[in-house]
């Protein structure tokens, strides 16, 4: 059994005070992937770098206090791959790759456009960009998990007041598009909704209002998977008897081993 962690920190060292690595050494995950880490190499305690018995790898963004990913396994990685090889996606610390045999394990954070229309193109050229790494991986032949912040919530099963969010980011006809054709065409699958077509699944809450206490919620945090790696997935959870972040970190088992 393999069992695979994907939690927006919205700053690693919040998240540590509010109890994150605590709730991670009893879990007994495989690999953790974490995104927004708002965080430098020099900024982590040795406890954020391994955290009982994990070994972290990073990919930081170059701003400080910005963006930045993650992931810890309790496996030796055959490589590690930073970054997608584009400077502008690469500075802000979005992508990492770790490779173990014919398994990949991917933890993303792709850009938010909620801020701004010059950050909404930016994540329209992000998407550009991916798409055809997104086949590329695909073509592979491998087992791979993307784990992460996609910023997209696809359909309107995966956001609790989807009539207001018509015009806005995260649910915007094309970047809803853009997740239908990768989930149809390219042949990439949504763990959490193969498992459980009829459930929300929200991972996201505004911290305005009441958004929490009354589960107006938004899933953006998928693990998008492998047909191979998705007939192998047996059950997934959101957690949220603690709150570490915004976010709530989803995680799913899967019947393989390394």
């Amino acid at each position: 059994m393999l069992r695979i962690v994907s939690a927006n920190l919205n700053g690693i060292r919040s998240a540590d005070k509010k109890g994150f690595f605590d709730w991670l050494a009893g879990i007994n995950a495989d690999f953790v992937c974490v995104q927004e880490l708002k965080a430098q190499a020099g900024d982590l305690s040795e406890r954020m770098r391994n955290p009982d018995g994990l070994a972290g790898y990073f990919h930081y963004a170059e701003k400080k206090g910005y963006s930045g990913v993650g992931l810890y396994t309790r496996h030796q990685p055959d490589a590690v791959v930073e970054g997608l090889g584009v400077d502008w996606i690469d500075s802000e610390g979005r992508f990492l790759q770790l490779d173990f045999g014919k398994l990949s394990v991917v933890s993303l954070y792709l850009p938010s456009g909620s801020s701004s229309d010059e950050r909404q193109q930016v994540k329209f050229d992000f998407l550009d960009v991916f798409m055809p790494h997104l086949e590329k991986l695909r073509a592979d032949g491998r087992d791979i998990v993307i784990c992460g912040d996609w910023n997209i919530a696809h359909n309107e099963i995966d956001l609790k007041n989807w009539k207001g969010n018509l015009k806005n980011s995260g649910f915007l006809p094309e970047e809803r598009a853009w997740m239908t054709d990768l989930l149809g065409r390219v042949g990439w699958r949504d763990a959490w909704r193969n498992l459980y077509p009829e459930a929300p699944g929200y991972t996201w809450w505004s911290n305005r209002g009441q958004a929490y206490a009354k589960d107006v919620g938004w899933r953006i945090d998928y693990q998008i998977v492998t047909p191979s790696l998705m007939g192998l997935a047996e059950s997934a959870s959101v957690y949220k008897d603690e709150k570490f972040s915004d976010h709530a970190p989803l995680i799913v088992d899967y019947r393989r081993s390394l």
